[in-house]
């Protein structure tokens, strides 16, 4: 079928996506990480994504996919063998779209929010976030996952938070999925399937890197932790 290759950033929420992606369905492929912190895109970045010029992108057979909610579906749709992201009922087809639509527009700007702000405006975010999370948490209705007792494609595109999350709410001194079980018990049952743990990055690294943007994005903004 092609070769495979991700060409991504090893702390990069939106790779990791597409590593799960292919994990999953028992794909071999090949990851290049690029130099971003650095501000150096590769030639082949470039090349393959000359419209956004970002990560990630899914080179297959020589032809490049972009975006992660669009590489998710491709692979899904390339490599039948392996497990189904999306639902064949057309109406569970658009929710699973829709709550990951939900998490790209309100989930991933509040969490933003939350890291990168201190004081009232910090606290203004969490509550945000905290309600769109309560609102997400809801889509589970007692399911394990959102793919009910597999991963599914709401869960590769969200997955990232049951990582993430608990990381910011220490670095930035918050606590945001204290009240929500729903939420916890899905992080919880997530992070234990064997596909997610081999992509997961270095805790301590991201930790580090994450703690060091923080502090640069308050400092740019006057503030401080």
């Amino acid at each position: 079928m092609g070769e495979v290759k991700v060409l991504g950033m090893w702390a990069s929420p939106f790779s990791l996506r597409v590593e799960w992606a292919l994990k999953l369905k028992g794909v071999e492929y090949e990851f290049a990480n690029e130099d971003l912190l650095n501000n150096n895109k590769s030639a082949e970045l470039l090349r393959y994504n000359p419209v956004y010029k970002k990560v990630p992108v899914l080179v297959h057979g020589g032809h490049p996919v972009a975006e992660s909610l669009v590489i998710i579906e491709y692979i899904d749709e390339v490599w039948k063998d392996g497990p189904a992201f999306l639902p064949t009922d057309p109406y569970e087809r658009a929710q699973a779209r829709f709550w990951a639509r939900f998490t790209e527009d309100k989930i991933l700007p509040g969490i933003f929010g939350v890291y990168s702000r201190a004081g009232e405006e910090q606290k203004k975010a969490a509550e945000e976030l905290k309600e769109n999370l309560k609102t997400f948490g809801g889509a589970l209705k007692g399911k394990k996952l959102f793919g009910g007792e597999t991963i599914g494609y709401v869960d590769i595109v969200a997955g990232w938070l049951a990582y993430w999350i608990p990381m910011i709410e220490e670095i930035a001194g918050v606590r945001i999925v204290e009240e929500l079980p729903e939420i916890r018990a899905w992080f919880d049952k997530f992070l234990v399937v064997e596909a997610v743990k081999q992509c997961l990055p270095p805790r301590e690294k991201l930790y580090d890197l994450n703690r060091k943007r923080r502090e640069n994005l308050l400092a740019t903004q006057g503030g401080h932790p």
